[in-house]
């Protein structure tokens, strides 16, 4: 599957220092340096019905700031990311707008591309659909099945959570918070026949109406979980260095992710560091589908908001944190953004070397966006002054501030 026209990144005048993230699993700021020639980053992707409201796009810009963070501070990066684009969800919304459901997939996949363009996001070096993943998933499968972790219910085999000594690890949480979680996003913990109520399917077998694919195991289709294991590990590999996603996927969804994985790489972690992004609210409450408070990327885009104001509105919140969406914020951002340019289009300003340092540090500790346009906000401020005069101490300035707003914070002046 093809992703999205990369942007140019400029390069800076100097070296970002290491990164460093706070990893779910063990609860501490970690370094989140890569471990090989480059660093290895898994994000998971949409499942395309209701693309791309500012949920995804906070979460897919949090991570796009540490794809950059790395490459500034001298790394290769290769970016794995997945697309849903057969499961209940994109079904259930297909039979009911009355759409085949290939048709609304490819749809609203081409809208995320359009936003993640128009946003500036590093695009993935592999871009990897589950239907394209189904022979990954059925060899997958297949070898969790001689490793002795796979069962079968009438037609769908079982993923056994025992399999892995490692199992909740990645979490932390309690069996009780495990099984609530766990039939509030997609299990299925009181289904007669599983051995354990947190089992999760990997092959769901042919239902009426629905598609199915041809395997060893009879005709059906993946289970969420397994497509991203398999997807991780096909082009990632074990042990890799950053499992990202929104934090409504630590349990169930990275959990089992890594579960499957690690029955067949016992020597390695299935990542190194599991790294989420915050919920966003709107009208005080997260932003879902079921409740209708989504506040669309593409909507805000055919209103004529710069998607630099978007993207800037975004970062001034921390990507860790939950937070509520005003439709004031992007207002606020298109002022702000009006004030950089006018102070760049100047030339000369205030230092910039000690702002660029600042910037790079913000973001290589926890990729502390908010801390980051604070430092462009003071130097906007001390070079226009308060009666509009730049500060001409630093003749080079603007270009250099210029640069890392773009190579660090994605944000085109």
């Amino acid at each position: 599957m093809r992703a999205w026209e990369a942007p140019e990144i400029p390069a800076l005048p100097m070296v970002g220092p290491a990164v460093r993230l706070h990893d779910t699993a063990s609860g501490a700021l970690v370094a989140a340096t890569p471990s090989g020639d480059a660093g290895r980053l898994y994000v998971c992707g949409i499942t395309p019905y209701d693309a791309t409201h500012l949920g995804h796009a906070a979460t897919y810009l949090g991570f796009d700031l540490l794809n950059r963070a790395w490459r500034n501070a001298g790394h290769a990066v290769t970016y794995v990311q997945n697309v849903t684009d057969v499961d209940d969800p994109l079904l259930e919304r297909a039979d009911r707008v009355h759409v085949d459901w290939m048709e609304l997939a490819e749809r609203e996949t081409e809208l995320f591309r359009a936003d993640m363009q128009a946003l500036r996001v590093v695009p993935p070096a592999h871009y990897i659909g589950a239907v394209e993943s189904i022979p990954l998933v059925v060899e997958m499968i297949e070898a969790l099945d001689a490793a002795g972790a796979i069962y079968r219910v009438e037609t769908d085999l079982y993923y056994s959570v025992a399999a892995d000594p490692a199992f909740g690890d990645e979490s932390g949480y309690d069996r009780d918070t495990m099984l609530t979680l766990f039939g509030e996003r997609g299990g299925d913990p009181d289904r007669p026949g599983k051995r354990d109520p947190l089992d999760c399917v990997v092959w769901r077998g042919e239902r009426p109406g629905e598609p199915s694919w041809p395997s060893p195991f009879g005709p059906g289709r993946p289970g969420w979980h397994i497509e991203c294991a398999a997807i991780a590990r096909q082009y990632l590999g074990s042990g890799f260095d950053v499992q990202g996603g929104g934090s409504d996927l630590v349990f169930p969804h990275h959990e089992m992710c890594a579960g499957h994985a690690q029955v067949l790489d016992r020597d390695a972690p299935f990542a190194r560091v599991y790294s989420h992004a915050g919920m966003v609210a709107y009208d005080g409450e997260k932003m879902s589908k079921s409740r209708g408070n989504l506040v669309f990327v593409s909507a805000l885009r055919n209103s004529d908001i710069d998607p630099m104001a978007i993207r800037l509105s975004l970062l001034r919140h921390h990507f860790r944190s939950d937070w509520e969406w005003a439709d004031a914020e992007v207002f606020t951002a298109l002022d702000d953004l009006a004030e950089w340019r006018r102070a760049i289009a100047l030339g000369a300003g205030a230092p910039a070397e000690p702002v660029v340092h600042e910037v790079l540090a913000a973001l290589a500790d926890d990729l502390d966006a908010p801390r980051a346009t604070a430092a462009i906000d003071r130097w906007v401020a001390a070079t226009l002054g308060v009666d509009g005069l730049a500060d001409n101490s630093d003749p080079a300035a603007a270009a250099t501030i210029h640069r890392v707003v773009d190579a660090a914070l994605g944000i085109a002046l």
